[in-house]
């Protein structure tokens, strides 16, 4: 049973993490941030004279940003898939709860046609009662 707990730890910091690489990967920071290293490569590596580690088309930049999208697509796809299984689950909440305010509604009219009949037949006897007097 600890083992079970232990798993469900690493599972929920593994999630947690994932959540918190994907909210980076889609932030104006991390954009900026990206924009900000590959203007720095592309301008050192233009404008070195003497050492060139990745001269024009900057092949291994564009090997980084391979790596960069390889490892960075199943990542964001795990963190969807756990967005979509909460938005499942709150779903499944949502319908169930509109189901209970269903039954409700239905018995709250059950009770009024009830006492809407009750008010009736009693105008009606009030009525019958006082056609025979």
């Amino acid at each position: 049973m600890e083992n079970n707990n232990n798993n469900k730890e690493i599972a929920v910091i593994e999630e947690k993490t994932v959540d918190k690489f994907t909210n980076f990967l889609g932030s104006w920071k991390f954009i900026v941030f990206q924009t900000i290293i590959f203007t720095f490569w592309i301008i050192l590596n233009l404008a070195a004279f003497a050492w060139r580690w990745d001269p024009y088309p900057f092949i291994l930049l564009n090997l980084v940003v391979g790596f960069q999208a390889a490892y960075a697509a199943p990542i964001i796809l795990m963190s969807d898939n756990r967005a979509a299984e909460r938005d499942r689950k709150k779903t499944t909440l949502d319908l169930a709860t509109d189901r209970k305010a269903e039954r409700e509604i239905e018995q709250i009219q059950t009770h009024l046609k009830k006492i809407d009949k009750e008010k009736l037949d009693k105008i009606l006897e009030i009525l019958t009662a006082s056609k025979r007097e």
